[in-house]
């Protein structure tokens, strides 16, 4: 594996490659970044395919500048950088936020995505009104609710940043709390601990309703070919949240991995490379 910053959309992406072959673009969650894919970078590239993980603008090693991390702008960025990598098209990966945006990704540019895959996340319908406005109407507030607000939020997160990434990685969307011992926990707190660290992910929530408006302007077909894995056990995104994609997503296989809560490419790994080699190896080959 080679590490690597690609500029696209006037800001610096870092990312990690491995392999030589059709392009593969995975794109991490919240709270995470490229290094969540560890287990899927050798695998994928011994099985042919070139393989980059990249940190997401605003986490990690990427750039962090002050601007509304929008989908549509999120994605320009995503869409760069397939081109600085100089290819022409690749299959986009996607677990939780990432999900959020190669479903839109796959929409908004067709011809540079060769296939789209969901890693828990599903390619959900769009609400009939912003989702934010929808999640107040709760009788309790979710986090999502809770993070609209600028500092609040920051405060609470990095008042002990080791608290915050224990509780998510061994709280109640994890099946398997054996895969987080105290050093991977380390590496995540390493990247969010510096100062400013929290607040660009945080604005990727705080364009939930921004996102909704964008997508009304989208296809509202995903024409390439979608693989959408779900996880078992994963309270946050269950898999029932994928009933119905045929509809909006018509050149789709599912797979249900069992035993798996919500961090799948690290508390399944071995089934989820087995089934992104499997759907990756029936495709037609693509530059």
């Amino acid at each position: 594996m080679k590490e690597r910053y690609v500029v696209t959309n006037r800001v610096r992406l870092f990312c990690v490659e491995a392999g030589r072959g059709p392009l593969v673009v995975l794109v991490h969650g919240w709270p995470e970044f490229c290094w969540s894919w560890r287990h899927q970078i050798p695998v994928l590239a011994a099985a042919g395919y070139r393989v980059v993980a990249v940190d997401l603008p605003g986490y990690g090693r990427s750039d962090k500048p002050p601007v509304t991390y929008d989908e549509h702008w999120v994605n320009q960025c995503l869409a760069g950088l397939v081109h600085g990598l100089g290819a022409d098209r690749a299959v986009m990966v996607g677990h939780d936020w990432g999900g959020l945006l190669v479903w839109p990704f796959a929409r908004r540019y067709p011809e540079l995505t060769a296939g789209v895959v969901g890693v828990n996340t599903p390619d959900l319908p769009r609400l009939p009104m912003p989702p934010v406005q929808f999640m107040r109407m709760a009788p309790r507030p979710n986090y999502i609710v809770q993070f609209q607000d600028r500092g609040p939020a920051e405060w609470f997160l990095t008042a002990d940043v080791r608290a915050w990434l224990s509780s998510v990685f061994l709280g109640p969307a994890t099946h398997r709390k054996d895969v987080f011992p105290e050093d991977v926990i380390d590496r995540y707190v390493e990247q969010f601990l510096p100062v400013g660290a929290v607040t660009p992910p945080l604005e990727y929530y705080r364009n939930f309703d921004r996102n909704w408006e964008l997508a009304a302007d989208l296809p509202e077909q995903v024409t390439a070919p979608a693989l959408m894995v779900m996880a078992e056990h994963d309270p946050v995104l269950s898999p029932r949240l994928a009933d119905g994609m045929e509809a909006r997503v018509p050149n789709l296989r599912k797979v249900l991995i069992e035993d798996c809560g919500h961090w799948t490419q690290q508390e399944q790994p071995e089934r989820l490379n087995e089934a992104l080699v499997d759907w990756l190896d029936g495709l037609p080959r693509w530059a």
